[in-house]
């Protein structure tokens, strides 16, 4: 298969959804290969990285795309990430990074451990609500904890939580390499929403600020404008918001399909011998929620490689591709939570390393062993239906049903007197997260 063929396949429907075999035809054309005279494509784990780690490797930031696409500023829908940190270079990344960095800190995301507990706890109590019936996983459990997480983070009320998994969804069909002009107005559309939500939200913590990232970046920003401007300020508040749930959502909805297919790996999570951040390396490396993502040379002498790369050549980096690279993994098309090779390039590396990566670990590793321990008989109730994109993958819908009586939460079971805990039966094990 020529490389035409193979970019043509990746690009189609069937090829969005299932773009594995593909990337092994690329593959066997060799670690990096060129598509064209200003493309080239990576399938290599050491190459993605080095690429990832080299800031000479830039994207794509407002100053190239109006270079590039000339109808660029006139779309919301573009403009907006691309006044944030995930579409700019240096001197302009680093300085708004700098400032997210300083009150999106490690230590404020760990801090967040009782409270995302409690939101799985408090979600797996309205998951059991649906009895015995069908119910859609994504809908009714894996978005709307990040979603609720990254809201309570940020300080959106809780009654404007439902607004923006549509409008997430809409925005981010932006970064994806294949946009219809429906979509792009869709965007347009989500964009002008978020940036109003977020002004009136802004103007609101400015006014009566509390403990939240909002009034945090809202009071850096007033305090220097020249290092955060108000356009800014509201471009990365809707990326936070945006990729605080989006990736993290897809994440829990490929790990559950993977594990309901896998019993086995289930019940290890479910009773404890399967660490769960294991599993969700596992996960990200072997069916990434981001797929893709791009660099553009920023000067000329640079080679990935050995392959030259000439100022404004664009690298793909098929991340999807790079995670199940033969040479950094042993068998690399096995799910296998128990292997060691290090963490997959899932949420990037070096200048633009995912900001949120650690909170959605956080998550993940706390919501998939309670699903399947709240659940144990948890199955398919039907096809799962892929989304057709190629950047960002994960489920349209994964319906399944509980079938059986819901175990009561730990926690709950904790409470209760020994007697009455001792006179139950005991629990049918079943499928578990890995």
């Amino acid at each position: 298969m020529d490389i035409a063929t193979i970019v043509n396949g990746l690009l189609g429907p069937e090829g969005r959804r299932e773009p594995y075999p593909l990337y092994e035809e690329l593959r066997a054309l060799g670690p990096v290969v060129q598509t064209d005279e200003y493309m080239v494509m990576v399938t290599g784990h050491e190459e993605a990285d080095e690429v990832l780690r080299t800031p000479a490797f830039g994207v794509i930031d407002p100053e190239l795309a109006t270079r590039f696409e000339p109808d660029y500023l006139e779309h919301p829908g573009q403009t907006l990430l691309g006044d944030s940190i995930l579409q700019r270079n240096a001197p302009d990344h680093g300085r708004m990074r700098s400032l997210i960095s300083s009150v999106f800190t490690p230590r404020r995301v760990a801090a967040l451990e009782p409270a995302v507990t409690a939101a799985v706890d408090a979600l797996l109590d309205e998951l059991a609500e649906h009895g015995d019936g069908p119910v859609d996983f994504l809908d009714a459990f894996a978005f709307r904890l990040p979603i609720g997480v990254i809201c309570e983070l940020l300080g959106v009320p809780e009654q404007d939580r439902h607004l923006f998994r549509p409008l997430a969804a809409d925005l981010t069909v932006t970064l994806e390499a294949l946009v219809e002009d429906a979509e792009l107005v869709a965007a347009d559309r989500a964009a002008g929403e978020l940036s109003q939500y977020f002004a009136e939200l802004a103007a609101l913590r400015r006014a009566d600020p509390k403990d939240d990232l909002v009034s945090a970046l809202v009071a850096t920003a007033d305090a220097d404008p020249q290092r955060l401007s108000d356009t800014e300020l509201l471009a990365n508040l809707a990326l936070l918001l945006v990729a605080g749930f989006e990736t993290t959502g897809n994440l829990l909805g490929n790990a559950l399909a993977l594990l309901l297919g896998r019993p086995d790996t289930a019940a290890r999570l479910r009773e404890g011998a399967l660490d769960p951040a294991a599993l969700v390396d596992e996960v990200l490396r072997f069916d990434s929620p981001v797929q893709l993502t791009s660099r553009i040379a920023l000067t000329d002498g640079l080679t990935v490689g050995g392959l030259p790369v000439p100022l404004h050549t664009g690298v793909l980096l098929l991340i999807g591709a790079a995670n199940r690279d033969p040479r950094r993994y042993t068998d690399p098309g096995r799910f296998d939570p128990d292997r060691a090779a290090g963490r997959p390039l899932s949420f990037g590396g070096g200048p633009h390393y995912c900001l949120g990566a650690q909170l959605a670990r956080l998550e993940a590793t706390a919501a998939l062993p309670a699903l399947l321990r709240r659940f144990p008989d948890l199955a398919a109730a039907g096809p799962a239906d892929r989304r057709e994109r190629l950047v960002l993958r994960g489920y349209r819908t994964l319906p399944v049903t509980l079938t059986g009586r819901a175990a009561e939460p730990p926690s709950r079971r904790a409470a209760e007197p020994p007697s009455r805990r001792a006179a139950e039966p005991p629990r049918h094990r079943g499928i578990e997260a890995s």
